[in-house]
């Protein structure tokens, strides 16, 4: 299964106010693997972005000025996205400033499935901090890379907060899923070793055989 961990960088917090998106960065995830399949663009949100944002991710208004605009990349975007299911953190927040993009040149909401993994954590340790850093320090993720709130770092992190949180500390194969797939359809399935255990005849024929030809071994 194809999903694609999503984070944004805005220029302020509410739709509300006028903030625009600054910053998309998506990692694609298949079977809980990141692939090589990544989209990232800076924006110009063609308004100023407020200092508590600044603080925040650091794009300056004369960096931001010089990127694409959302209606320049927003076919892109979609397609990276299509038919995937979507990993964010405090989904509320991407998805309202994304829906807002799509919104303001004509494009219709996002209607993918999504995992908020900020809900994700708050069910499974209520009472206690779950943003991204404190999230990376409960399941000993290095954030080192992170002195600010970048798209990209985030998303890495965030894969691999994804998987600690839905308990998939390593990407796992199902071969019940497999050979119920392969029933179904005339696809391949994935290869996977088939454990066989010996009858008892083979087990004797065996001691027999190491008996007869097996040299004897002085270091016992």
């Amino acid at each position: 299964m194809k999903e694609i961990v999503l984070d944004t960088e805005t220029t302020g917090i509410s739709v509300k106010d006028g903030h625009r998106i600054v910053e998309i960065g998506c990692i694609e995830l298949e079977n809980l693997t990141p692939t090589n399949n990544k989209f990232h663009c800076y924006l110009n949100p063609e308004r100023k972005v407020s200092e508590k944002a600044f603080e925040v991710h650091g794009y300056s208004d004369e960096f931001l000025s010089k990127q694409k605009k959302f209606n320049e990349i927003v076919d892109d975007f979609l397609n990276f996205i299509k038919n995937k299911r979507l990993i964010i953190h405090n989904a509320e927040f991407d998805i309202a400033h994304l829906n807002n993009e799509l919104n303001l040149y004509g494009k219709n909401k996002i209607q993918n499935e999504i995992i908020d993994t900020l809900a994700l954590a708050r069910e499974k340790y209520p009472g206690s901090q779950v943003n991204l850093d404190a999230l990376c320090k409960r399941f000993r993720i290095d954030n080192s890379r992170r002195t600010h709130h970048t798209a990209l770092i985030d998303c890495d992190l965030l894969a691999k907060v994804y998987i600690n949180l839905i308990d998939q500390k390593e990407p796992t194969l199902n071969f019940k899923q497999n050979l119920d797939a392969e029933e179904n359809s005339n696809s391949k399935t994935e290869y996977f070793k088939k454990v066989v255990l010996p009858s008892a005849d083979e087990v004797e024929k065996h001691k027999k055989y190491l008996k007869e030809h097996l040299k004897k071994n002085y270091f016992n």
